[in-house]
């Protein structure tokens, strides 16, 4: 009897542990996964896939599809789709590369390099984005035209619209400013990533302990004070990693050279020096800030979530669920624009196939990060987190050197077996409440 005892206390202890700490578990399954997913990657490349080079490589080529799928959530939520986020990003490079190469120019005698050609383009094309997702909400929520459709016939529209704004043609080199967008020509060096990295340590250990304050001015329960002080360690320690990850990845000789010799100087004997966090990810941080803000803290995020959970009642309640569908696809077109800056920056130019098939990796970047299909739930570090993964996976498998249609084959598999499992966890929690 007792031996039966402890194997019955066993779950119930970890069950208390969890709720003590407040950790997801569906999260925490999501980090085991990756981690899993890093080691055998890790394995099968002899030790090249967790080195600093490919974790910064991965970061930069995450953001691009992170930034998407967070405004994806919000779609989803709401029990809607969105397919047209790959060409709508193709639409936005291709005007803000052709303001700059050749409208501002033409117009106002403003070449490559002047010091507000990035800044006019940039507000250009996020404002294009804007209306064109605005176009698609008022398609949607007030001509009633199901969003499949809207946003597969803006799939089509928009990819070739790009195509012939540019004539098929690619179109580069693009200004030096806004390419410090794109990821490993705008970094912030070592000791900007530091300071920044203790910055932000100091920022979220702030604000667990102002939630706990908050609690306990209110009534709440709160979590003991070991669980706080693990938690703290927790994020100081994954931040500051991060950061020392990244600023061991020193930049190659050769580059060293030609960016001395481009200011005219001759780089000093043995000089060595590392890129750091790239803007691109201080992008999304931004991003994935401002989001979770909005659909934690903001009257326009519980009016998301409140008309996935129940539409009708959200109506009946007195939200203009017409109007918040504008809003969520004009805010899905901002966050496509902002994407096309960071992907043709990265790439230095606009080519006719940027963005083809990122509404894939997109939604199954949000699916796989627990944004549900039935609407009402997602969260915002969940589509981050599962962009990581996706981005991951295809990179891991090009490493190995895994066919490119076997990789699509993968990836697609992964994210129906994402759906099945979710639905799995889904009723089984619905079970035990």
């Amino acid at each position: 009897m007792t031996d039966t005892a402890s194997a019955t206390d066993t779950p119930q202890t970890r069950r208390t542990l969890l709720q003590t700490l407040e950790i997801d578990t569906r999260l925490v399954g999501m980090i085991g996964a990756f981690i899993v997913l890093c080691v055998v990657f890790h394995l099968a490349t002899d030790q090249r896939f967790l080195t600093p080079r490919n974790i910064f490589n991965l970061t930069i080529q995450t953001v691009s599809v992170a930034i998407m799928a967070t405004g994806m959530v919000f779609i989803i939520v709401t029990r809607h789709i969105d397919l047209s986020v790959g060409a709508l990003l193709a639409t936005c490079s291709a005007i803000m590369a052709m303001t700059q190469t050749l409208i501002l120019p033409s117009w106002l005698g403003l070449g490559l390099n002047h010091p507000i050609t990035p800044w006019v383009t940039i507000l250009i094309g996020l404002t294009s984005g804007a209306l064109i997702g605005a176009f698609h909400g008022w398609l949607v929520g007030y001509l009633t035209i199901p969003a499949f459709i809207v946003t597969l016939g803006g799939l089509l529209v928009w990819r070739n619209v790009a195509w012939y704004m540019t004539n098929g043609q690619t179109i580069g080199p693009l200004d030096g400013t806004f390419m410090k967008f794109g990821g490993i020509n705008g970094t912030l060096g070592t000791t900007g990533s530091w300071v920044l990295g203790g910055l932000a340590t100091l920022a979220a250990i702030y604000a667990l302990w102002n939630a706990r304050r908050s609690k306990i001015g209110h009534g709440f329960p709160v979590k003991p004070l070991w669980a706080e002080f693990a938690m703290c360690g927790i994020i100081a320690a994954a931040i500051l990693g991060f950061i020392g990850i990244l600023n061991s990845y020193q930049i190659p000789t050769r580059r060293l050279q030609r960016m001395f010799e481009a200011r005219g100087e001759v780089m000093p004997e043995g000089f060595t020096a590392a890129y750091g966090l790239p803007i691109s990810v201080l992008l999304l941080i931004a991003v994935a800030v401002a989001m979770t803000v909005l659909a934690k803290r903001t009257r326009l995020g519980r009016y998301i979530f409140a008309t996935g959970g129940n539409p009708d009642a959200a109506e009946l309640s007195g939200i203009n669920t017409r109007l918040l569908t504008v809003k969520i696809f004009a805010l899905m077109g901002f966050l496509c624009a902002l994407s096309a800056i960071v992907a043709s920056a990265r790439l230095t130019n606009h080519s006719n196939d940027i963005g083809t098939l990122d509404e894939l990796r997109v939604i199954a970047a949000a699916v796989i990060g627990g944004t549900a299909l039935a609407g009402g739930m997602g969260t915002i570090h969940g589509a981050i987190l599962g962009a990581l993964i996706m981005q991951s996976l295809q990179s891991g498998m090009a490493m190995v050197g895994v066919d490119a249609p076997f990789q699509n084959i993968v990836v697609g598999s992964v994210l129906v077996i994402a759906v099945w499992v979710d639905i799995v966890y889904r009723k089984r929690t619905g079970d035990r409440t």
